[in-house]
C-alpha cells in the first residue's frame, strides 16, 4: 500500500503494559476452599489472551533539493558560521530518518580550474564535514554544476564526499558506474535510488569511460529499473532526475511521458530537482512523481525560488508512505513552513 500526505505532526500513545500472567493467591484457599480450580482457570485462561501486536519495523529516508555552497551562502557563512544555514527543527527531522539525501549543486574541492559557462560554483571540502553533521548521508552529484571545475575536480569532490562520511551518488570513474544504483538502506526492504542527469552539460565533454556525472539515456535507465525489479520485486525504487526548465512551476509534456515511463519500467516514485522551484507533484498509478523539490540550501532572490519542500518516505514491510514537509528558505536557511 502506497501514500502520499502533506505533513502535520501527530501525537502516539504508549502502549498499555500486559497483564500478569498469574494472580497470587494465598494457599489457604478462596473462601475457605482450594485455590486450585481457580489457578487452573487462570493458566487456562491465558492461552486466549491475544497477543501483544508486535510493531512494524520501518525506515524513513529524507530527500532535499539543490545544495549550493557558493556565491549568497558562501557571504552567508563567511558572515555568521556555516552553522546558521541549518535549522534544528529539520536537524530533528534528520537526526530520526535512515538517511538523508541532498542535491549537492557545486563542487567542493580546492581545485580552481573554471569552465566555460555562466554560473560557475565552487565549495569548500570541509563544508561536507558539517553537511553530515547536520544529518546528511547522501549527496546527488548528477548535475549540472558538480562539473564546474572541471573533471578534476569532479573526481576530487567525489573523494571528497566519500571522506567526509557521505556516500556520493550519480558520478563514479566511468558513465557506467555512475549510473549504478545506490542502496539507501536494506531494512525493512531494500531501498535503491538511481540519479541521472536529464540537462546539456556546457563546455564538458561526453566521455563515458572517464570520471563523469550519470547522463544515461531514458531507454537505458528504463531498461535498469526494469532489470532490478524483476530481480528484487520487493525493492523500492527512487529515481532521481536532474532535469527540466529552471524558474517553472509545472512540469514540460516531455517530463511526464519520461516519468510514466520509468514508473512502467518498476520505479516506485520519482523524487527530482533543477528548477530551483517547487513544481506540482503528479501521480501515476498510485505513485508520486515529485517533478521538481525546489532549493534547500540556496541563495534565492524571489519568492518563487524560496518556496520548497522535504519528501519523507517511510517504507514499511509491506507499505510505502511519502509526507510533503513544506520549506521556505529566508534569507539562506531552510526552514519548515508554517501552517
Amino acid at each position: 500500500m502506497m501514500t502520499t500526505n502533506v505533513y502535520l505532526p501527530c501525537l502516539r500513545s504508549n502502549p498499555r503494559p500486559p497483564l500478569p500472567l498469574f494472580i497470587p493467591i494465598p494457599w489457604g484457599g478462596v473462601r475457605g476452599g482450594s485455590p486450585l480450580p481457580f489457578l487452573l482457570f487462570l493458566v487456562v485462561s491465558s492461552f486466549f489472551r491475544a497477543a501483544p501486536a508486535v510493531a512494524q519495523s520501518t525506515a524513513s529516508v529524507c530527500f532535499t533539493g539543490d545544495i549550493l555552497l557558493d556565491r549568497g551562502v558562501r557571504a552567508a557563512i563567511d558572515s555568521a558560521g556555516i552553522d546558521h544555514l541549518f535549522d534544528p527543527q529539520i536537524d530533528s527531522l534528520f537526526r530520526e530518518a535512515t538517511a538523508v539525501v541532498g542535491n549537492l549543486e557545486c563542487p567542493a574541492t580546492r581545485i580552481h580550474r573554471p569552465m566555460q559557462k555562466y554560473f560557475i560554483f565552487r565549495a569548500e571540502p570541509e563544508w561536507l564535514h558539517d553537511l553530515r553533521r547536520h544529518g546528511f548521508t547522501h549527496l546527488n552529484m548528477a548535475n549540472n554544476h558538480t562539473v564546474d571545475q572541471g573533471r578534476m575536480a569532479l573526481r576530487d569532490t567525489w573523494l571528497n564526499v566519500k571522506a567526509a562520511g557521505l556516500v556520493p551518488v550519480g558520478a563514479d570513474s566511468t558513465m557506467a558506474a555512475a549510473a549504478e544504483p545506490v542502496l539507501l538502506c536494506h531494512e525493512p526492504r531494500p531501498v535503491y535510488l538511481f540519479a541521472s542527469l536529464r540537462v546539456p552539460l556546457e563546455n564538458f565533454a561526453y566521455l563515458p569511460d572517464r570520471f563523469s556525472p550519470s547522463q544515461e539515456p531514458m531507454d537505458s535507465l528504463c531498461a535498469r529499473v526494469e532489470r532490478l525489479r524483476r530481480q528484487q520485486p520487493d525493492a523500492v525504487i527512487v529515481v532521481s532526475l536532474h532535469w527540466g526548465l529552471e524558474h517553472k512551476l509545472r512540469p514540460h509534456a516531455q517530463q511526464v511521458v519520461e516519468a510514466h515511463r520509468l514508473i512502467d519500467a518498476g520505479a516506485s516514485a520519482l523524487i527530482c530537482h533543477h528548477s530551483h522551484t517547487f513544481q506540482t507533484v503528479g501521480h501515476y498509478k498510485g505513485r508520486p512523481v515529485y517533478y521538481s523539490l525546489g532549493n534547500y540550501i540556496f541563495d534565492p532572490t524571489r519568492p518563487i525560488n524560496r518556496r520548497a519542500a522535504i519528501v519523507k518516505m517511510t517504507v514499511g514491510e509491506t507499505d510505502l508512505h511519502f509526507d510533503t514537509i513544506p520549506v521556505y528558505i529566508e534569507p539562506c536557511t531552510p526552514r519548515i513552513a508554517p501552517e
